[in-house]
């Protein structure tokens, strides 16, 4: 059994008008998307801004109201809030946010704000409560006299070296992870992924890893899902999605990752004038009549995309050709 399984989950915002202030639409910013992450995994979910995969997260930890779907932790669904406390899913559950100082408390000093889902889960004294949090900050690379500063006090990096001590106070089984380091220069990028992938090794924790970037994500996941206007639009491992990509969407995402080789700059920029050439005539051959994505289809035992009737029958027919 998987850790959790989110099953055709729907988040709907209802649009209202006229005299009345009745519904008279929705915006579907999730769609009815389904995926599994298992124990230990590191699971990605990736998109632009305004794609749906920020309420997504925030949908599994139980910040934005379900509309429908199911979320299935330990065989339960979660979205009934009383299945939530009687499993503690609120504890084994937590979350790293993309800004790092809206996320933390301005009046508290960093001892009360990771001392926080402590003092809401566990029934420590004050001196083991102190020991804890000292413990958390040496996992995360911060010193003791951290503990009588307030937020503004440090750099964004640290910031953000605070959240994951936050998340990983009450030793969670999962951990939502929002753009942790888009707001982060590189090298800082580099320190705080390479935290979080030590406290996974050390705690056996799960991610489900939000982001915008490709580049991050190669580093940081196995099993990849491409968001797109509230649907799953291609799912598979690290080598589907980067060797062989087959949405649209997906190679213009990749296509845009930064080539460090300065050499080959004038070739990669012809080369994602292309992509994105491609993109522009063809994108509406990968999108029904009200501009939804198409639902999955399987070409692989790992790897689903949302391709159009016709060009996802010609691939499950060469699929069964080459299995033949």
């Amino acid at each position: 059994m998987s850790l959790i399984e989110i099953k055709d989950l729907k988040v709907h915002y209802p649009i209202r008008s006229g005299f009345w202030n009745r519904v008279t639409d929705s915006v579907k910013a999730v769609d009815g998307i389904t995926f599994n992450i298992e124990a230990g995994e590191t699971y990605g979910l990736v998109g632009e801004s305004g794609s749906g995969k920020s309420t997504t997260g925030k949908s599994v930890v139980g910040l934005e109201k379900v509309t429908s779907g199911s979320i299935l932790y330990q065989g339960k669904d979660i979205t009934q809030r009383r299945n939530r406390q009687l499993l503690d899913y609120n504890r084994d559950v937590q979350m790293i946010f993309q800004d790092s100082l809206s996320s933390l408390n301005p009046r508290k000093r960093i001892e009360d704000i990771i001392a926080e889902p402590l003092r809401n889960f566990e029934h420590l004294t004050k001196d083991q409560e102190k020991l804890r949090v000292l413990q958390l900050l040496d996992i995360v690379g911060l010193d003791a006299d951290a503990l009588y500063k307030y937020p503004h006090q440090f750099s964004g990096g640290q910031r953000q070296r605070i959240g994951v001590a936050r998340a990983v106070a009450t030793n969670p089984k999962l951990i939502i992870a929002d753009e942790p380091v888009s707001a982060l220069d590189l090298s800082v990028q580099a320190q705080v992924l390479n935290f979080m992938k030590k406290i996974q090794r050390d705690f056996g924790i799960s991610y489900l890893f939000i982001s915008h970037d490709l580049g991050v994500v190669r580093h940081m996941c196995t099993n990849i899902a491409i968001m797109n206007r509230g649907r799953l639009v291609e799912v598979g491992t690290r080598d589907d999605i980067y060797n062989h990509p087959l949405h649209i969407y997906t190679k213009r995402l990749l296509a845009a990752i930064p080539d460090v080789n300065v050499s080959e700059r004038a070739a990669h920029r012809a080369m994602r004038q292309k992509v994105e050439q491609i993109y522009q005539s063809n994108r509406h051959d990968y999108y029904d009549d009200t501009g939804e994505a198409y639902p999955l289809v399987q070409v692989s035992p790992t790897h689903s995309v949302a391709l159009p009737p016709e060009l996802a029958h010609q691939l499950l027919a060469q699929e069964s050709e080459a299995q033949d």
